[in-house]
């Protein structure tokens, strides 16, 4: 069975880093393409940052520069380290896995908050 449980959100000011971490089970992360979702109040869900199987690695326009994405095999974990936050950036994080080019697994998310 497919879970993915995420952790790591939570109140921070603006200028501050987080780092999220999206804890897999039921597949290995290593064999998959997986994303890191946001979804502010009132806005669209939009994908922040992926990170195929062979290892290759999308930023939105909006977090390139300061927010990574990996994974550790050996822990079947995958992260996004967020740095420089702006209010801007406030949100619920979900990570997803990617089936066949669709995201067909979801975490329930975590929340971010960027005070000013």
């Amino acid at each position: 069975q497919v879970q993915l449980v995420e952790s790591g959100g939570g109140l921070v000011q603006a200028g501050g880093s987080l780092r999220l971490s999206c804890a897999a089970s039921g597949f290995i992360v290593s064999g998959a393409t997986m994303g890191w979702f946001r979804q502010a109040p009132g806005k669209e869900r939009e994908l922040v940052a992926r990170i195929s199987n062979g290892g290759s690695i999308f930023y939105a326009d909006s977090v390139k520069g300061r927010f990574t994405i990996s994974r550790d095999n050996a822990k079947n974990m995958v992260y996004l380290q967020m740095n420089s936050l702006t209010p801007e950036d406030t949100a619920v994080y979900s990570c997803a896995r990617s089936v066949s080019s669709i995201y067909k697994y979801w975490g329930r998310g975590t929340q971010v908050t960027v005070s000013s």
